[in-house]
């Protein structure tokens, strides 16, 4: 995170005008102080006085249950409808980071990241309940038809589908942006950034980022609870452990210590090898019951189901009943469901941007949406029809058992196939894995929300990890005390409605972001005659060159001391000579001019401040490739050639200006001049009050884009 000064204790008007702390990392104490005060302070509550916790509880809930229910069904419906239009509109391509970053991990080990992130042992739990609970005491019509067994499943997969994930899509994608494409904090305020501006450093910034800590706190405490309870009853189904408080307690100390270890590890020791190995055992779980059940049966109910929930899908996603309402039923179910996803979206939305740097929006938005989903709804259709099957066929007993006593209901399942203590033993341990996954996965982020760091990819510091994977097991525990997982329901429904709020405001923010990053690519192609857009300025701007040395430049790969000639006779010299005429004509141009670490090379290039606050950036810069193999030009041997690649303030352009001549040079620099001052009308006409840090790198809290 790019300000590492204690920004939350300062106004906006006292911040320092450039990282004058980069490189530390300070602790943000409004928001650290403030949210680890009001969990210990929950947490103490409910475990002094469980009872008046219980009640205070249930009466808040059903206040929102009746005000907010509604809220809730339209919330969750624009939050998809939005990441869907921004990924199949023409923003889509935009990528989250600058123009040349690249995916900072493989699809499988990003894909595996996706799930194990945003879903825990509650999968388990739920994908047996779930489907029981629907068929058995459905929201609308008769228990127990062939109605009602067609849409239990149904039903479970919509509250794991691409609803809740839209809502992950939609922090993931706001704050990726603003981090990785601009160099602000990777933290919840500074999605606002667009609306509130250099407010975001101060109370404001801190009351959003305090907000999103406690939500995820509880979201991940419903996930934590869930996963105790079934991993008490695992172990007692396999060694004899008795139920109770005591063996959640060391349950409870156990993970916590894990989740500790790992988190301290960090993203790409710990959680990454977690989120491969629960995938890998999570599908061998999967595929052991399809194999030994009834495999054509469940295949032909998997496809079912896809049909139903493709074609119910709208119909479901804004039914509120209004008509003749199952309250109970909304309130353990969707209503609870759409909660805990905005609950979680802070923690989850930040973790995916973290791990998705390089990717366009419409690839993170795709794969959100569709590669977590994929294999939860396999997940939930095996094991939730392989339970219907049972109950249909006659076991009303388990029906019971999985609708009245949820943390029962997967182990008992289990103990219906063969192999049952290698099932049984595979599940307690993928179960393990997801729960410690959740815990280590929020108490990074956690720590990450209470602390200022130097960059979007650097970690909080280990003692701020260990404290949140304590306090989260804390609160699990008071919440276990005071009422089990309903009482850990009822709270999330209360935490997540103030963060839901916060998602519009996001919403308006990351839009007006993208709508002004447009203005300025559609400017480019509306500038003055006979300038060139995009790529058809490797041809050459205005200035024609000779055939021959188009053609000679177009077959060089050109090395290191052809690089520097460059530098020497050509790019300095026409960066001097429009340094010059720019202050002549009354600007403060300047020229830039340094050495690229990764390859010792020389970049240079001018920088012009326009008006209050813009300031347009023009740079060569110079990268090593590989030497094409199709290359017919003597290459001296070498295995890499030199481009000289011009950035802008918002990135790469992707196109070589190596072995452009002076006059090339120059009129290229001012086509690019040219297509900024237009912008800067068109945002001016647009009345556009936006000012984003791409377009004002001089501003007192701007970052340019990440190189």
């Amino acid at each position: 995170m790019s300000n590492a000064g204690e920004k939350g204790s300062r106004t906006p008007e006292e911040l320092p005008p450039d990282d004058e702390t980069a490189g530390q990392v300070r602790l943000k104490p409004v928001v650290f102080f403030g949210s680890a005060i009001f969990v210990l302070a929950i947490s103490l509550w409910a475990i002094i006085t469980p009872s008046g916790a219980e009640d205070t509880i249930g009466v808040v809930v059903s206040k929102i249950s009746h005000w907010f229910g509604w809220y809730y069904f339209l919330a969750a419906t624009l939050y998809l409808l939005f990441v869907v239009f921004i990924a199949a509109s023409k923003y889509g391509a935009i990528k989250l980071g600058p123009k040349h970053s690249k995916p900072d991990y493989g699809l499988f080990t990003w894909g595996s990241m996706l799930f194990a992130a945003g879903i825990g042992i509650d999968l388990m739990f739920f994908s047996v309940s779930g489907p029981v609970s629907h068929y058995l005491a459905p929201p609308e019509g008769d228990p127990e038809t062939l109605a009602a067994a067609r849409q239990a499943v149904v039903w479970t997969l919509f509250h794991y589908g691409i609803t809740g994930w839209g809502m992950y899509a939609l922090m993931g994608m706001a704050l990726g942006y603003f981090s990785f494409r601009y160099k602000l904090p990777l933290a919840i305020r500074s999605a606002l950034y667009p609306i509130i501006g250099r407010r975001i450093h101060g109370r404001i910034g801190d009351t959003v980022d305090l907000a999103a800590i406690i939500g995820t706190v509880f979201g991940i405490g419903v996930t934590l609870g869930i996963g105790v309870v079934q991993l008490n009853y695992g172990l007692k189904a396999l060694f004899g452990i008795p139920e109770g408080l005591t063996a959640q307690i060391a349950l409870i100390v156990i993970a916590v210590g894990m989740a500790t270890i790992s988190a301290v590890s960090g993203v790409d020791k710990g959680i990454r090898r977690l989120s491969q190995l629960n995938i890998l055992l999570a599908a061998l779980l999967m595929f052991y019951i399809l194999v030994v059940g009834e495999p054509f049966r469940l295949l032909n109910a998997i496809v079912q189901n896809v049909g139903d929930y493709v074609s119910g899908f709208p119909s479901m996603t804004l039914n509120t009943f209004a008509y003749d309402q199952p309250t109970e039923w909304l309130d353990t179910w969707t209503l609870f469901f759409w909660a805990w996803w905005v609950a979680w979206a802070p923690f989850v939305g930040l973790f995916l941007a973290r791990i998705s740097r390089g990717r366009t929006l419409r690839e993170f938005v795709a794969a959100t949406l569709v590669i977590p989903f994929l294999f939860t709804g396999l997940f939930l259709a095996i094991f939730g029809n392989s339970a219907l099957f049972l109950v249909r066929d006659g076991d009303t007993e388990f029906g019971e058992t999985a609708m009245n006593v949820p943390e029962q209901g997967f182990y008992t399942l289990l103990e219906h196939f063969p192999g049952f203590m290698f099932s049984a033993g595979l599940a307690t341990f993928v179960g393990l894995l997801l729960y410690v996954t959740s815990a280590d996965s929020g108490a990074l982020v956690m720590g990450n929300l209470s602390a200022d760091l130097p960059t979007p990819m650097t970690d909080a510091p280990t003692y701020l990890r260990i404290f949140w994977a304590v306090a989260t097991g804390l609160l699990t525990l008071a919440m276990l005390i005071v009422g089990g997982v309903q009482a850990l329901t009822n709270a999330t429904i209360i935490m997540g409605l103030p963060f839901s709020f916060v998602m519009f405001l996001i919403m308006a923010g990351l839009f007006l972001a993208l709508r002004t990053e447009r203005m300025k690519v559609e400017a480019r192609v509306t500038t003055l005659p006979g300038s060139l857009s995009g790529r058809t300025v490797q041809q050459g701007p205005h200035v024609a060159p000779n055939w021959r040395h188009r053609l000679a430049r177009a077959m060089s790969f050109p090395g290191r001391r052809a690089a520097e000639r460059f530098v020497d006779h050509t790019a300095r010299p026409a960066f001097e000579e429009v340094v010059h005429e720019l202050r002549q004509q009354g600007a403060e141009a300047e020229m830039l001019e340094g050495t690229v670490e990764e390859n010792g090379l020389t970049h240079v290039g001018l920088r012009v401040p326009v008006g209050e606050g813009d300031v347009f950036l023009y740079e060569v810069w110079p990268v090593e490739r590989p030497t094409p193999a199709f290359a017919t030009r003597s290459v001296e041997g070498r295995d890499t050639y030199v481009r000289f690649e011009v950035r802008l303030a918002e990135g790469n352009q992707d196109y070589d200006v190596m072995g452009y001549t002076k006059e090339q040079l120059i009129a290229d620099a001012l086509d690019q001049y040219e297509r900024y001052l237009e912008f800067l009308r068109v945002r001016h006409d647009a009345s556009t009050r936006s000012s984003l840090p791409d377009h004002r790198p001089d501003a007192p809290d701007a970052h340019l884009p990440e190189e």
